[in-house]
């Protein structure tokens, strides 16, 4: 197990180092300029800007600008021991070295802003995923048991309407109808910010509804229609027919062969989603003014706020990583058929 783990975790390291080139490389191709959106006025020149470009780094080719973003720059040169000649001194910075530098915009560290920001994601993304997986399980299995009739039928249609309806259309349909029209949820934020007091668990939940449902839809469409067609495949198998030949209850074929080999893949897909929280909290949480990470990257795109951006991305990176490896992992323990070599 060692062995394996070891060996999956180094195959992710080329590919977390090719996801940070490509995105380096696309947020440098962007247009827009960080510095003229930060000197933008009448009477700013053009040695201004030049000097802040250089100072920032942004006037090197882009391969330099990716070194220094990996390993860093920030080297003082001062004359240490007395012979006249500078000496390099100083405190580098780079994400190699857990130092992921300063935003652009607001001069603050970025990974203290993203610190700020990973609370109100993983409460808004561990809620979203926890309901997509009970929901799209229990429909899956619902479907598969009352197989061609109604409910498999209903069932259905809402994995279909959950996959093909856009986030962002559904969560402003919903912000209208039962923030606005019928006044019955708050529309944005974590809290009521009207409130005084400490932190009130009724009023939090209510600002959790609308969003989370929105993010959870997706996970509860596929999860239901793949929990369905696993059940189904299962109950196919010879083994399945060898239980119901020797007249077992059906509801000991059901839960000891059908649900136990038909949801040993939907485990695995539990990886994979804690890694995409943050991409689809990106649009939800800018639909919904929820202040977590998805809000802070869009903000940094916006201002061009390359540190804040790449920092967010390499997070993003390492989540999604880390969740395939647990996935893989937790498919070789659940299920002992799968052998490590």
């Amino acid at each position: 197990m060692i062995k394996y783990f070891l060996r999956r975790l180094l195959q992710a390291i080329p590919t977390f180092f090719g996801v940070t080139i490509l995105s380096f490389l696309i947020i440098l191709a962007a247009p827009g300029d960080p510095v003229a959106m930060i000197t933008w006025g009448p009477n700013i020149n053009t040695e201004a800007n030049e000097a802040m470009r250089r100072q920032l780094g942004l006037d090197q080719p882009p391969l330099t600008q990716y070194v220094y973003w990996l390993i860093g720059n920030d080297w003082t040169f001062i004359d240490i021991d007395g012979d006249g000649a500078g000496d390099k001194r100083g405190d580098r910075y780079g994400i190699l070295r857990g130092d992921f530098g300063k935003s652009i915009k607001n001069k603050r560290p970025v990974m203290q802003q993203i610190l700020r920001r990973v609370p109100a994601t993983l409460r808004l993304g561990v809620a979203a995923i926890t309901i997509g997986f009970l929901m799209g399980v229990v429909l899956g299995v619902l479907a598969a048991v009352f197989h061609r009739t109604w409910i498999d039928q209903a069932i259905r249609i809402i994995s279909v309407v959950g996959n093909a309806v856009p986030q962002f259309w559904l969560g402003l349909l919903l912000i209208i109808v039962f923030g606005v029209q019928l006044d019955l949820l708050p529309i944005s934020g974590m809290q009521n910010i009207t409130r005084r007091g400490g932190f009130d668990l009724a009023d939090a939940l209510r600002h959790m509804i609308l969003p989370v449902f929105v993010l959870s839809l997706n996970w509860i469409a596929f999860l239901s229609r793949f929990t369905r067609t696993q059940i189904l495949e299962v109950l196919q198998q010879d083994y399945v027919r060898t239980a119901y030949a020797k007249g077992l209850n059906n509801k000991v074929i059901w839960v000891r062969h059908a649900l136990r080999n038909g949801l040993l893949p939907v485990a695995t897909f539990l990886g994979p989603a804690i890694g995409t929280v943050l991409a689809g909290a990106v649009i939800i949480e800018q639909v919904f003014a929820w202040p977590g990470m998805g809000k802070l990257i869009i903000d940094a795109v916006f201002a061009r706020d390359y540190p804040v951006v790449m920092g967010s991305v390499v997070i993003a990176s390492v989540m999604f990583i880390l969740g395939v490896l647990l996935s893989d992992i937790m498919y070789v323990i659940i299920d002992p058929r799968i052998r490590l070599e």
